[in-house]
């Protein structure tokens, strides 16, 4: 299998591509997609919508794996993050994609074993589980591949799941 994560965001969308393989998950790319403050919002949201299409074309996961936008006490970043996510969302579903989200304690959870983890524990594991040189930087980089770590290691249950609600719908 092979996850496309999004850590969604208007001047950084962390992105973090891996894949599974006989010896364990093989990062493919991460980095982040960065938007100019200063142009307007829908110059923002067009260029990240481009950005984010072309990755997705070029890379071509079997899933996009999307942080779940949770409480933010700033009004402002919670709309901007809303507003990503849904732009990376739409556009994984239409090229295809399946399109799973994870809350931030659960990507932590599932990746450092402690849903409370702060950011640098989640980049350490990160480097680990990849076998990467070093840690993923910026952070929104690390919670994009921890993202797609967090649904390689959900697939199967979620697989068993949609199995089992399929079998007794009428």
């Amino acid at each position: 299998m092979f996850a496309l994560g999004i850590d969604p965001g208007l001047s950084r969308c962390g992105y973090g591509a891996v894949r599974t393989t006989p010896s364990g998950p093989r990062a493919e790319a991460i980095g982040v997609i960065r938007t100019e403050p200063s142009l307007p919002l829908p110059a923002r949201l067009a260029e990240l919508q481009r950005e984010l299409r072309a990755l997705i074309a070029e890379l071509e996961p079997d899933v996009v794996a999307v942080e779940r936008v949770f409480f933010q006490v700033n009004v402002r970043t919670a709309m901007s993050v809303g507003q990503a996510s849904g732009l990376a969302m739409a556009e994984a579903f239409s090229a295809g994609c399946e399109v799973a989200q994870y809350s931030p304690n659960e990507v932590k959870l599932s990746v450092t074993g402690d849903g409370a983890a702060n950011k640098e524990q989640v980049q350490l594991m990160v480097q680990r589980l990849l076998s990467l040189k070093a840690a993923p930087r910026p952070a929104d980089a690390a919670d994009a591949a921890a993202l797609a770590l967090c649904h390689l290691a959900h697939a199967p249950t979620r697989m068993r799941q949609q199995a089992a609600i399929a079998s007794v719908r009428p």
